[in-house]
């Protein structure tokens, strides 16, 4: 047991109190030799939370002192929540008066003040650990002998002061990003310098860039990742085809978007004599040139993942990696790391092999070509890829026994509607188009989570370090808030009221919903309700799928976590995972799992928020037009309306004229006081544009009379 085990074991203890150094040394009879090692790392436990010093200089565990750690939410207004990192303690208020310069997604402790039953306890944050935002993004204000900036996350209500002398040249009205270096302190403002301009607000191209900057993403690689990459060889040397298995003769295709060029897996399916199918799933071998510790593998790290944005792919690997040597392009040879799998009737993987292999993929398929050959029986199509129709027949039909037996274990599978939007070379959106999921999407889906799945269970029961996708229980409290108010839709979550609920209730709501106007609503809410997927090296599960077993395996060139575990399981089947590799591993899979759920957050609201920020840029060059929608959320102050192109907007209740309209709470509903006219969630209406707030991303829309645009 080390010095910082024997410490959090002895703080745990119901007999130990808030020591000084030397009483800790004394209790633990450590000798005065290892002081400086005690203050070391009772340092740097402090900078992590996991202990903390009052002001005598006496340590103890935060819990055991009511303080509570976990995040900084704030409210526009100035005063915010902090978000536990325990899932088992409610959220606490915090006033602006409790903040002690604190700002936005800080990881702090705070201090209960105040508990009313029944509502949010209120505290006070008593220390900041680690700061979220040493760089911001914002608007710059030119004044005579100084400058401040606005910035553009609204949860950071305070505008930054600069310096005279520190803005970089920067004139009033240009994007800038600014690095703090005063934090607040009671009234007083954060102080910060301009590091980079970006240019004027409104000019192309800097309404994404602004978005980058914001979530501290890197576009350019620097020059020794770069150098790295160019220096890796291209071809297959003899020694590495010798020891791998040759799957060059089987009929690998790889199935993607149309624009899609990094791609990661090619499948393959055949029948067996006995009537079981056999399933290859094979994925680039990323870490056959990602060596662990190279520029390469820290630059792909720090990334976490790659980033889609509408009109650019920030990726996580350079492109001689991401779209050549690793991407498992047509007619080139490619190392791959392949799972197979015999499965039967059922949907059960009856026996699998996972090794290092060699392939050829026959075709570089497209979602839209693979379901016109299934589903409209595409005479030209059949007749470029004849030769692989039998295949792709075979694939749909092992890809629907696998949804049929994810659902009888009670999967729950969302279904958002999707959409993209078309930008032109100045990045100014100019149409919306609806995204249909169709066979192909789910052939894909189906594979790649067996594949997953069988992953994830082989390396379980090995008992040795790994990566796992997991998916925690939801909170009770939120599942029983949401059955309220779905009850007022005429809905209900089988088993509410229990310990735990099964999926397969959930999975029974969707199924209820779908097709029905108030879906969107139902399944927007009830996923807000359950957790965050995340990485963890600890398995506990996936509660949305429905499995004990779950890893990300099958895209290593667009997510680190898929790289460290392939390391991992090539390190195990080539017999080179020592107990001192285990050991290694065991030490650095935490730190790895939370910087990847942390880049992976960072991505997914950044593509969210450019994707935004497009719908309303376009919806401000229509202002006037009119729009059929559906009602898809009521408030007390209006409801909102979503458009077939995704587009939602508010109609506010000042807006309805005929009436004085009254918000009831039980019912999620807007009721006139003379007419008892009805405004409810799924009701068909039609809109007009009036306005549109492209930096607050907000659409107004009107009730209008059925004469669409």
């Amino acid at each position: 047991m080390n010095i910082r085990e024997r410490l959090l074991e002895l703080m745990k203890e119901e007999s130990y109190k808030p020591s000084k150094i030397e009483e800790i040394m004394k209790i633990l009879d450590i000798d005065y030799s290892q002081k400086k090692i005690l203050e070391s790392t009772l340092k740097n436990m402090e900078k992590e939370g996991l202990v903390f010093k009052t002001k005598h200089g006496k340590y103890a565990l935060p819990e055991r002192l009511d303080l509570v750690k976990g995040k900084i939410e704030f409210h526009s207004k100035g005063y915010g929540f902090l978000i536990p990192e325990s899932s088992e303690i409610k959220d606490i208020f915090i006033p602006i008066s409790g903040m002690n310069g604190a700002m936005q997604d800080d990881t702090v402790l705070v201090r209960v003040t105040k508990r009313v039953d029944g509502k949010s306890e209120e505290g006070e944050v008593v220390k900041i650990l680690k700061r979220a935002n040493t760089t911001i993004v914002g608007t710059y204000e030119k004044n005579k002998n100084f400058g401040f900036v606005v910035p553009d996350n609204k949860k950071i209500y305070q505008d930054i002061f600069i310096p005279k002398g520190e803005d970089k040249g920067a004139k009033t009205g240009m994007k800038v990003v600014v690095r703090i270096t005063k934090w607040p302190e009671g009234r007083r403002s954060p102080e910060g310098e301009i590091i980079e301009v970006l240019g004027y607000k409104g000019d192309p191209g800097i309404d994404v860039m602004s978005v980058i900057r914001s979530y501290d993403i890197p576009e350019v690689f620097p020059k020794e990742v770069l150098k790295e990459a160019e220096e890796i060889a291209e071809g297959i040397d003899e020694e590495e085809r010798k020891r791998r298995i040759d799957l060059t003769d089987l009929n690998f295709v790889t199935i993607d978007g149309e624009d899609a060029k990094d791609l990661d897996d090619a499948v393959c399916v055949q029948r067996l004599k006995d009537g079981n199918y056999l399933l290859y799933v094979s994925i680039a071998d990323v870490s056959h040139y990602v060596k662990e510790g190279s520029h390469l593998d820290k630059e792909a790290l720090r990334r976490g993942c790659s980033v889609y944005f509408i009109d650019r792919v920030i990726p996580m690997l350079p492109p001689k990696l991401s779209n050549g040597i690793c991407s498992l392009n047509p007619d080139e040879e490619r190392l791959t790391l392949t799972v197979k799998m015999k499965i039967n009737s059922k949907g059960e993987v009856i026996d699998h092999e996972i090794f290092e292999s060699i392939i050829k993929s026959k075709e570089r398929m497209t979602y839209t070509n693979v379901y016109k050959l299934l589903e409209e029986d595409d005479a030209q199509l059949k007749n470029r890829y004849g030769y692989l129709l039998e295949d792709f027949k075979l694939m749909k039909e092992l890809a629907l026994i696998l949804l049929e037996k994810r659902k009888r274990r009670g999967s729950v599978d969302f279904d958002f509607p999707e959409a993209k939007v078309i930008v032109d070379e100045k990045g100014k959106p100019i149409d919306i188009v609806k995204i249909e999921r169709n066979i192909a999407h789910r052939i894909i889906e189906e594979f790649m989570l067996a594949a997953n799945e069988t992953v994830a269970e082989h390396m379980h029961w090995l008992n040795i370090p790994f990566v796992y996708r997991i998916h925690e229980h939801p909170d009770m409290e939120k599942l029983i808030a949401f059955n309220k108010f779905i009850h007022n839709l005429g809905y209900h979550i089988k088993g509410i009221g229990g310990e735990q609920i099964h999926p397969k209730s959930l999975q029974e709501l969707i199924k209820q919903v779908r097709g029905k106007s108030e879906q969107r609503i139902v399944e927007t809410l009830l996923l807000r309700s359950l957790k965050r997927a995340r990485y963890s090296p600890d398995d506990v599960g996936h509660y949305a799928l429905a499995t004990q077993y779950y890893t990300h395996f099958t895209s290593p060139i667009r997510r680190y976590p898929d790289l460290i575990i392939h390391r991992i399981i090539k390190e195990y089947i080539n017999g080179k995972l020592t107990e001192k590799r285990q050991r290694h591993y065991n030490r650095i899979l935490n730190d790895i799992a939370l910087k990847s759920s942390e880049r992976e957050r960072a991505a997914e609201v950044a593509e969210r928020e450019i994707e935004e920020l497009k719908k309303v840029e376009y919806m401000a060059d229509r202002i006037g037009n009119v729009y059929k929608g559906i009602i898809s959320n009521v408030t007390n102050y209006g409801f909102f309306v979503e458009l077939d192109n995704t587009v939602e907007g508010l109609v506010d209740v000042a807006s309805l004229e005929d009436d004085y309209y009254h918000f009831n709470a039980e019912r999620y509903i807007l009721i006139g006081e003379r007419t008892k006219k009805i405004y409810s969630i799924g009701k068909e209406v039609y809109v007009k544009v009036v306005h549109v707030d492209v930096d607050r991303r907000e659409i107004d829309f009107v009730l209008a009379e059925d004469k669409t645009s």
